[in-house]
C-alpha cells in the first residue's frame, strides 16, 4: 500500500503550467557527466547495428538511417548489457520520482524505458497519445523525455499540442509512411496548434499521456537527436497493457496491476511498444 508522501519538488507555478498545458520543461535536469555517460554507453551498444533482443527494427526499411540505429526498447530489462544498469538507474532516479509524484499527486510506478537515436535523415513519428498504447485505467500515463543531444526542429525535436491532455484517447488515422515510420496519425484538433519544444542536452520534458505529440524527420546533415524516455503510471491505476510488465516502484520492487482487457479505444488490442518521438 502506498502511504508515504513525497517532498515537494515543483513550485506552484510549475504545477499550474503543467495543469494548463499538459507538459513541463525541466532545464538541466541531467548534469553533463550523466548526459555523456548515457550518450556514450548507448551509442557504443548500438554502433554495430541492431542488438538482438534489445533493438526494435519493426516497420523499418533496410538501408534507411533508422535501420542502422533503431530504438532500444526496455533497456532496463537487460542487466547483462552496459545499457541495462544505466537505464534502470535513471528510470528509478529519486529526484525524478519526486517530480512525478508532484505531477501525479500520488506515487509513480515505472513502466517502460526506451532509447532513441534518430540519426540524420531519419523519419519522425507521427502525432499520437501515449496512453493509446499503455492503456492505463483509470487515469493516464506520464512520460519523462530526457534529451541526450540538443533537440530542435532541424534534427527532429519533439512537437506537442498544448491543452490536448484534457481530451479522451482518440482513434488515429493511417500515417504518411514517407515521413513517419509509425503507422498511426492524429490530426491536430480544431482550436489547438502545434508547439515545437527546443531542448538542450540534459533538459527533461514531462508530459501527460493524453497529450498529442510527435516529431518530424531529422533533416540535419550530421546531428543525431538521442533521447532516453521513461514512462510511468499512477499508483492508483487498475489496468495497464501487458507489454509494460514488470511494473516497478522506485525501490525496485514489483507492483502488480491487471492487464488492460478487451480492445483499445478504437476496437483493437493495443499491446505494442510506442514509436519514437
Amino acid at each position: 500500500m502506498s502511504t508515504a508522501a513525497a517532498p515537494r519538488a515543483l513550485t506552484p507555478a510549475q504545477l499550474r503550467a503543467y495543469e494548463d498545458e499538459g507538459f513541463l520543461v525541466m532545464r538541466s535536469f541531467l548534469g553533463r557527466a550523466a548526459v555523456e555517460a548515457i550518450r556514450d554507453t548507448f551509442t557504443r551498444q548500438g554502433a554495430d547495428g541492431p542488438v538482438p533482443g534489445l533493438s526494435d527494427s519493426n516497420r523499418l526499411t533496410p538501408g534507411e538511417p533508422l535501420a542502422k540505429w533503431p530504438r532500444m526498447m526496455h533497456p532496463h530489462r537487460h542487466p547483462d548489457k552496459p545499457v541495462g544498469p544505466l537505464a534502470l538507474r535513471h528510470m528509478l532516479n529519486a529526484a525524478l520520482r519526486d517530480i512525478l509524484w508532484d505531477v501525479l499527486g500520488e506515487e509513480p510506478i515505472a513502466a517502460q524505458s526506451m532509447f532513441y537515436f534518430k540519426p540524420p535523415g531519419a523519419r519522425g513519428q507521427d502525432f499520437h497519445q501515449d496512453n493509446f498504447y499503455l492503456r492505463v485505467k483509470p487515469g493516464t500515463c506520464l512520460a519523462a523525455w530526457m534529451a541526450v543531444d540538443d533537440a530542435d526542429q532541424g534534427n527532429g525535436g519533439l512537437v506537442v499540442v498544448p491543452g490536448t491532455h484534457r481530451l479522451d484517447v482518440l482513434c488515429p488515422e493511417p500515417s504518411d509512411r514517407s515521413r513517419f515510420f509509425t503507422t498511426e496519425h492524429l490530426p491536430v484538433p480544431p482550436g489547438h496548434v502545434e508547439h515545437p519544444v527546443e531542448l538542450t542536452a540534459g533538459d527533461m520534458l514531462i508530459f501527460n499521456g493524453s497529450l498529442i505529440h510527435g516529431s518530424y524527420p531529422n533533416t540535419s546533415r550530421d546531428r543525431f537527436r538521442r533521447a532516453l524516455i521513461c514512462h510511468y503510471v499512477p499508483w492508483g491505476c487498475v489496468q495497464v497493457a501487458h507489454w509494460y510488465r514488470p511494473l516497478l516502484r522506485f525501490d525496485g520492487t514489483v507492483v502488480h496491476k491487471a492487464d488492460a482487457t478487451g480492445g483499445g479505444p478504437c476496437g483493437t488490442v493495443q499491446a505494442m511498444a510506442k514509436g519514437p518521438h
